[in-house]
């Protein structure tokens, strides 16, 4: 059979050929997917920015942590590197679309046996010979039922999964940096305001320590006082401690040492912004991780086919060309030539048992991977949700927090004016300055955590809208 006859039985047999197993189609989870949000509309805004979220907080110290970390975090580094080695492995699965061809050359001295067993009685004398080889081997294996599509199918849904972790893992990244940055700002609010009660109680125990000298007050309110201001310092140095921890963590998330690594105290600015949701449908197009579990299941599909390729037989043609002879100055001569190519067929028998057995697995993983699918999208929806009323609870009690300081500060200033002209005790007015303390930091917090929770609704709609 000439070459170009093989050539082309074996071009029609790949155009013939098809790919067993099932095709993909996504999971089906219109049973779990609401028709909006049950704390807020559907209000699409296609208009408004996307990519780097954190810069609708209009915090330049915020937009440069967020940078570094993306330039220096180590497990966005590992993430990549996942990347890689996916893709990479899209490569070796394609390299089977392709014949291999290797050089097999060699030289070799033998002697042969002077009494080789023959049916013929003829007697063979011992020799010794040489022979030399420089011959291209070829095998390929013809895709007749779709196994190596199937594989590379497999291998490129894995990657394009790999590539949705790699997005998760810098989203997720990116909304710790701004909840840590904005849980470090809560405290140097909280230290504003430790401090600022401290310089009023000290300038306040000055005058208690006048009366009391001057034997207009019971040496009580003077000790009171003192413990006060104690108390006041002991909160400014646990806030500080919060504080350190909370910047080393921050540290860590932008892959720098904690002991070189400072943010400089800034007490959080205006109030947090206002994120449209849009329409629950379009969260799955957004959030990685979603992604990522969908590409699962359309990997684990495609191994299912390629599993099932194996109950039929396996078609390979394979081939060798080159050069043989005796001597190494004739090896490259015409008459050294030598060729043979041939196809050859590989049916499994027994090991029918054990291909079952693999389908049987395969299509089990698949299985598993619909369902960690619809797992996904019910966290995803669980994480708008819980994200939408925190805004909306956080909302309501910041404002009432808001009127509790004013208040508070409206009464101990009274409180401090009556004292000061005698018309009250001292322990009036260190509960007046107590619960002013206290809704002031309280205040504080609440702030934080309204901020912190427009972070989890931006990570929670996959970091756009």
């Amino acid at each position: 059979m000439k070459l170009s006859t093989i050539g082309t039985l074996i071009t029609g047999l790949v155009l013939t050929s098809c790919k067993v197993g099932p095709n993909y189609q996504k999971p089906d989870i219109s049973d779990i997917t609401p028709a909006q949000w049950k704390w807020q509309p559907a209000a699409p805004k296609d208009a408004e920015p996307r990519g780097e979220w954190w810069t609708v907080f209009r915090e330049g110290e915020l937009n440069r942590l967020e940078k570094l970390a993306l330039q220096t975090n180590q497990d966005l580094r590992a993430a990549m590197a996942r990347l890689d080695q996916a893709r990479a492995f899209v490569g070796v699965s394609s390299a089977a679309y392709s014949p291999e061809i290797s050089f097999q050359g060699g030289a070799k001295r033998e002697k042969t046996s002077g009494n080789p067993p023959s049916p013929v009685p003829i007697p063979i004398p011992s020799a010794q010979l040489n022979s030399f080889s420089a011959p291209l081997a070829l095998s390929y294996e013809i895709d007749l039922w779709g196994r190596v599509r199937r594989s590379v199918e497999s291998a490129r849904a894995t990657a394009d999964a790999t590539n949705a972790d790699l997005l998760s893992v810098q989203l997720s990244l990116t909304g710790e940096v701004a909840a840590t940055y904005f849980l470090l700002r809560s405290f140097d609010a909280e230290l504003v305001a430790l401090r600022t009660t401290m310089a009023t109680q000290e300038k306040t125990i000055g005058l208690i320590e006048q009366r009391f000298k001057a034997g207009t007050v019971a040496e009580a309110d003077f000790a009171k006082a003192k413990s006060e201001v104690a108390t006041t310092k002991a909160d400014l140095a646990d806030v500080k401690r919060q504080r350190e921890e909370a910047q080393a963590t921050l540290a860590v998330l932008c892959g720098q040492p904690a002991s070189t690594f400072s943010v400089k105290e800034h007490p959080i600015a205006g109030s947090a912004p206002k994120i449209p949701v849009g329409l629950p449908s379009k969260l799955l197009e957004r959030r990685p991780d979603v992604a990522s579990a969908e590409r699962k299941v359309a990997a684990k599909n495609a191994s299912v086919g390629a599993a099932i390729a194996g109950y039929f037989p396996a078609v390979s043609l394979t081939g060798q060309a080159g050069f043989l002879s005796k001597e190494t100055a004739s090896l490259f001569d015409a008459d050294s030539k030598v060729w043979s190519i041939g196809p050859s067929v590989n049916l499994p028998v027994t090991g029918i048992f054990v291909t079952q057995a693999r389908v049987a697995k395969v299509k089990a993983e698949r299985e598993e991977a619909i369902a960690a699918y619809r797992q996904a999208v019910l966290g995803a929806i669980k994480d708008v949700e819980t994200s939408l009323t925190q805004i909306r609870y956080r909302g309501e009690q910041s404002a009432a927090q808001a009127e509790a300081v004013a208040a508070a500060a409206k009464a101990t200033e009274l409180t401090r004016q009556r004292y000061e002209s005698g018309s009250v005790s001292y322990l009036e007015l260190l509960d007046a300055e107590r619960t002013s303390l206290l809704r002031e930091r309280l205040a504080a917090q609440v702030k934080a955590q309204s901020h912190i929770a427009t972070v989890r609704l931006v990570k929670a709609l996959g970091g756009a809208w």
